[in-house]
């Protein structure tokens, strides 16, 4: 059986993103994975995040990429210095020592291909996968291209949003809001991996959407 399942924000915590798909989720080549964006940055092996989405994809297995802000902030950092700064400060640093580079322009082809294709949002069927969220002003609720990657907080607009429901991370949210969510057509996924000092928090999830299960582990870095 083919199942859709999405993952919230991983920010370099490599070796709980291989016990979370390996062991837990038991990924299958029919299924789809969406990864909602925020791989690196913070967390200690940026570079083992990404080059475990590689090789999943060179095995047959469909992984969905979306854009998270720190990609985007990484993607922005070589034009200009205060953009760098921006990144660094964010977490960039611990990117730049995994990959062991000083710049996001030392970055090896394949790896800038993998940021470049990422994507935005992303649908499927009644899902909208998304880094942070919809901004519902604009008639287009993909028009904002600044809101799906950095937004906080957003109100819905049920008839914008039809019977589709939204996937999106971003903001850290402790485990047992993530798990039982105030709306049934908005799931946060990020239940703060990277902060494991955090109450709540230190967790990485993902949503089996075709069953509707709730898939968690501890960050075991």
């Amino acid at each position: 059986m083919s199942r859709i399942i999405a993952i919230g924000d991983i920010h370099g915590c490599a070796k709980t993103l291989h016990k979370l798909v390996i062991d837990e989720i038991r990924i299958r080549k029919s299924d789809t994975i969406y990864c909602i964006g925020d791989y690196i940055d913070r967390g200690p092996d940026s570079k083992g995040v990404i080059d475990f989405i590689l090789d999943l994809r060179k095995q047959g297995y469909q992984i969905r990429t979306l854009r998270g802000n720190h990609e985007e902030l990484m993607m922005e950092s070589g034009e200009d210095d205060q953009a760098y700064k921006d990144w660094v400060r964010n977490g960039g640093d611990a990117t730049l020592k995994s990959f062991g580079v000083s710049s996001y322009a030392d970055f090896l082809p394949e790896y800038k291909d993998f940021f470049n294709r990422t994507r935005i949002y992303l649908l499927n069927g009644p899902y909208i996968f998304v880094h942070a969220g919809l901004n519902f002003g604009p008639e287009d609720i993909f028009k904002d291209r600044e809101a799906m990657m950095w937004i906080r907080d957003f109100t819905v607009d049920k008839q914008k949003l039809g019977n589709r429901k939204i996937i999106h991370g971003h903001t850290p949210r402790p485990l047992e809001a993530i798990v039982n969510p105030e709306r049934d057509d908005v799931y946060c996924l990020d239940a703060g991996c990277v902060y494991k000092d955090r109450p709540g928090h230190g967790y990485l999830a993902a949503l089996n959407l075709t069953d509707g299960e709730w898939i968690v582990v501890g960050n075991c870095e």
